[in-house]
């Protein structure tokens, strides 16, 4: 490799744009996708190899390419530093996820219950402002509390965030659907919100329910992925 490329790849990972860096085989010629002078079928290659986290070897006209992704790590924004959180937060991390909690009582987020993730004391419509939620990234609202579940979901809901999901009964649901519809959320937009959250495997204890919520946003990513 290069040091231009080296530097520009360097570049692009700490902004965190999603790149890839295509190797020809043989010859062992560099370049970095997507690039508008590429052909285009190299970039859509490089498209797929980005849209499902996936590195290998791609055959275009006649030449091989070795397509290596360069994600950035999905994000979870977890809204309400509640036990469910204790549970969840840890697991998240453990696979490979950017954890952030939000929570403006102060006394519920602290360091010392949510030890190695980002802590934010912020209301969640001033943490999602700032946070930006996109394209990978899960918006989890685990309150109960509509003065910080809905601001929140708000935001996720004019995000381009690929996993919604909000605690709470079926009941408890229908009337938080009816507040964001006040708020001029379409139908449409709000069967993007997993209520309740999680896969029904029947959870009851906070372990389980995290469970059964990281469960849901694995089936989303790997078959968003595979679409």
């Amino acid at each position: 490799m290069t040091p231009e490329t080296l530097a520009a790849l360097t570049a692009l990972r700490d902004a965190k744009t999603p790149v890839v860096l295509a190797t020809a085989l043989p010859g062992g010629a560099q370049r970095l996708l997507p690039d508008m002078e590429a052909p285009e079928a190299l970039n859509l290659a490089a498209k797929r190899a980005l849209d499902r986290d996936e590195s290998g070897t791609v055959a275009l006209d006649g030449q091989d390419w070795f397509l290596q992704a360069y994600n950035p790590k999905y994000r979870v924004i977890v809204v309400g530093a509640v036990h469910i959180a204790q549970a969840l937060v840890p697991m998240a991390a453990f696979l490979g996820l950017d954890v952030t909690v939000v929570d403006p009582r102060r006394s519920f987020a602290t360091d010392e219950r949510f030890p190695n993730v980002t802590v934010l004391t912020d209301w969640p419509d001033e943490a999602l402002d700032a946070l930006k939620p996109d394209s990978r990234t899960a918006v989890i609202t685990l309150t109960h509390d509509p003065k910080l579940d809905d601001p929140a979901l708000d935001r996720a809901l004019n995000s381009p965030a690929f996993y919604i999901g909000a605690l709470g009964s079926r009941r408890t649901h229908a009337r938080r659907l009816d507040r964001l519809r006040e708020l001029g959320h379409s139908d449409e937009a709000m069967a993007r919100i997993k209520g309740p959250v999680g896969l029904n495997i029947a959870a009851v204890t906070a372990p389980e329910i995290a469970v059964s919520i990281l469960a849901e946003f694995i089936a989303m990513r790997r078959n968003a992925a595979r679409a």
